[in-house]
């Protein structure tokens, strides 16, 4: 009976998350922005950092919707649930953020770029990202593009497909797009169900970072108990519990920050299915350190991938 049972809960999950699909963004890629003079450059404390212009992309150039509804319209066939990436830009405009979203509270850099806003906003477990080209020779047209996923998390690419369609005579963009996609996309779309799968058995990779106010009541090597132990090693037994399988790698630790990589966390919180994401993983450490040593902290994340949490108050 016990066989029987076991059997049935792992063939259970094994369909739910092959009929379930990830979420997806459509993106113009970065080198199709820059080469269309899409970008802007602002100052970062003395550096120049370039920042893509989306909503200005897409109120000069007719082309992009086109594109972007066409790729949409493939991957909606094929059961993706999609976020549109211009009504999320007027969600924002609507609410000012893009206004205000360059600069941390004291104005001296930037805390998160637009496109981290419109994913923490959004939240898709994958970005698309195109660029295109149209070829001309004669009265024939075709178009080459080259199509990327991205984990919106981490931005490590996960899949990729790319190539040029048959030439074409009096054909619209939106259809040579479509007859270049066309033979790809099912093989693209496999690499993406298989990073999903991934992200569904082991979860999903975030980055924390933990750092300590100079004035702050506790550091990290300060002991905690009588064993000795100290306050960074009740952080990695937390993250090691709060983890999927508890996959964390550890790379910086001093008195003042401890950085974590391949932080892997559940893609859905403990109802099943509310998204979860690095913003929640690092307030429920920030909770934890106020509930075990009424420690003041504050938590943030950039994006869905990138999480902090800085001890001993706020800004």
């Amino acid at each position: 009976m016990k066989r029987i049972i076991i059997a049935f809960l792992c063939s259970t999950v094994m369909l739910y998350s092959q009929a379930k699909k990830p979420s997806i963004m459509i993106f113009p890629a970065n080198v199709w922005m820059v080469s269309n003079g899409y970008v802007s450059e602002i100052d970062n404390q003395g550096s120049k950092v370039q920042v893509m212009d989306y909503q200005k992309a897409f109120d000069n150039n007719a082309d992009l919707y086109s594109v972007v509804n066409k790729i949409e319209n493939m991957m909606k066939e094929r059961g993706f649930p999609l976020e549109n990436l211009a009504s999320s830009l007027k969600d924002l405009v609507d609410k000012k953020a893009l206004n205000n979203m360059d600069a941390n509270s004291n104005g001296s850099n930037i805390a998160s770029s637009p496109r981290d806003m419109l994913l923490a906003t959004a939240r898709p477990d994958i970005v698309l990202e195109i660029t295109w080209s149209v070829n001309t020779l004669g009265p024939k047209k075709s178009v080459t593009f080259d199509l990327k996923g991205l984990d919106a998390g981490t931005n490590k690419n996960i899949a990729s497909a790319g190539g040029t369609g048959n030439q074409l005579m009096g054909a619209i963009l939106p259809i040579m797009l479509e007859t270049a996609v066309l033979s790809h996309i099912d093989n693209f779309n496999g690499q993406l169900m298989t990073h999903f799968d991934d992200m569904f058995e082991n979860g999903r990779e975030i980055s924390l970072d933990i750092k300590v106010w100079d004035d702050s009541p506790k550091k990290l090597n300060d002991e905690i108990n009588e064993d000795g132990d100290e306050l960074k090693d009740d952080i990695k037994k937390w993250v090691t519990t709060n983890t999927v399988k508890g996959r964390n790698k550890l790379i910086n630790s001093s008195p003042n920050m401890m950085t974590f990589k391949e932080v892997r966390i559940p893609i859905y919180a403990e109802d099943g299915t509310t998204a979860f994401d690095a913003d929640a993983f690092a307030t429920n450490l920030r909770k934890h350190l106020r509930k075990t040593y009424k420690l003041p902290a504050e938590s943030s994340a950039i994006g869905l991938g990138k999480s902090e949490v800085v001890i001993g108050g706020k800004r």
